[in-house]
């Protein structure tokens, strides 16, 4: 008899390709916890004014810095997650050039557009979308 060596499934990343998304969301991750830091600093700076706006801002960044670290560990496991992440970068991205003069929009935008391009590449990279291949319907009680 001879022995059967498991293969992938064909619609499977490569090992590189699999590294390669993985490491780019690491670095999505780090790059979440620069602005999570820079996020504190004016958090404990703002007036009155920005407390709350500041507040929810920069704990958005602790989300995101999550999120992006389960795509690290499990990017073909967790449906929805890159979805959800996609959805947010680049609707904001979209939005963030459409307010032309406002403060910090286009900076934010290109912000946004690199960290949107780098997920959709690492997206495509981990193969993503197959996460959705693995769930079960459990019908409602």
């Amino acid at each position: 008899m001879t022995p059967v060596t498991p293969t992938a499934p064909a619609d499977a990343p490569t090992r590189t390709q699999d590294r390669i998304g993985r490491g780019i969301n690491v670095l999505n991750v780090l790059a979440t916890l620069v602005a999570l830091a820079n996020g504190i600093l004016i958090v404990l700076n703002a007036p009155d004014e920005t407390l709350v706006v500041e507040t929810w801002r920069t704990l958005g960044y602790v989300v995101f810095a999550g999120m992006w670290a389960l795509l690290v560990f499990w990017p073909r496991s967790l449906p929805g997650v890159w979805e959800l992440v996609l959805f947010h970068k680049i609707v904001v991205t979209i939005l963030y050039f459409s307010y032309g003069d406002v403060p910090d929009a286009v900076q934010a935008g290109f912000i946004d557009l690199g960290v949107s391009v780098a997920t959709v590449i690492a997206y495509v990279l981990c193969r993503g979308w197959t996460s959705w291949w693995h769930v079960a319907v459990v019908p409602a009680r």
